[in-house]
């Protein structure tokens, strides 16, 4: 599922490319996208048709487009979904969805083959749209308070890395990024949150923001040729990973064979020597 990095450059290219124009039309080819808008299919793009853009923002992976400084299209990009800026002549896209023809003559198309992202109306959501008021800001936000957030999961005993991919705790992190956070944290991802110093939670926190931004400068990670920029690019941060994805290949500091293990109907990757796992405490019988 693309991350905030991959987000972000989505977010990006419609600014470069979206931003001034007018959705002078809207065709709806699918509604499963627009499942989660009150408005229904027709509703929808009889909504949209007319309206400028006139922003494009981000709030962790989610993006909109801000239309006529007043309201906004919301949209998710779930673990396939595409936002392409095409010439009008361009081949339709197999599992092309939702279709925005713009003033410029080019066309704003909506991909995805599974079906899981989604785009939606928001009156008012030109700031934040209320439906996704609930998250977290992300690491990359001038906004986020890492010392609130970093305090938050001291308080809590849930293990570390559950608590980077709770979006309404600190939004945007994603398997992949928080693997490579916590490898470069030194940090067991089931370390409890009330069992960090200060210190450790800055610094998993620090390190996610850091391994993002990296990621941001390489147009994000593509292990599914799915993922692709407004342009159709894919991005090449898979190459800089040093953990996720390398089960039994050395670790980059120590040489320890990097391990996998199952976690929530994923995976986790770690290095046993330099991210140790946490003691388990002793319970002494009364």
């Amino acid at each position: 599922m693309p991350e905030l990095p991959e987000v972000e450059v989505v977010r990006r290219g419609l600014e470069r490319h979206v931003v001034g124009t007018s959705l002078t039309g809207v065709e709806v080819l699918h509604p499963r996208p627009l499942r989660r808008d009150p408005l229904g299919p027709s509703g929808f793009a009889e909504a949209m048709t007319g309206r400028t853009v006139t922003a494009v923002r981000r709030r962790g992976k989610y993006f909109w487009l801000v239309l006529d400084d007043v309201d906004a299209l919301l949209g998710h990009l779930g673990m396939s979904g595409q936002m392409l800026v095409q010439p009008a002549d361009a081949p339709d896209e197999r599992h092309l969805r939702v279709r925005f023809t713009l003033s410029t003559g080019a066309e704003l198309r909506f991909v995805d083959q599974r079906m899981f992202g989604g785009l939606m109306t928001s009156p008012g959501g030109a700031v934040l749209p209320s439906v996704i008021s609930h998250i977290g800001r992300d690491p990359l936000d001038p906004e986020f308070d890492a010392e609130a957030v970093g305090r938050r999961m001291r308080q809590r005993p849930g293990a570390v890395k559950r608590q980077l991919l709770d979006q309404d705790l600190v939004s945007g992190v994603g398997n992949i990024y928080a693997d490579e956070a916590l490898w470069r944290a030194r940090l067991h991802g089931e370390r409890p949150g009330n069992r960090l110093t200060r210190g450790q939670a800055l610094g998993v926190l620090a390190q996610a923001q850091a391994v993002m931004l990296a990621a941001l400068e390489q147009g994000g990670t593509s292990f599914d040729s799915l993922y692709v920029n407004v342009n159709g690019e894919s991005g090449y941060f898979d190459r800089s990973l040093h953990a996720y994805g390398r089960e039994g290949q050395a670790c980059e500091r120590c040489g320890a064979p990097i391990r996998r293990v199952a976690f929530m109907n994923r995976s986790s990757y770690f290095c046993p020597v330099c991210q140790v796992p946490p003691r388990r405490r002793r319970v002494t019988a009364v």
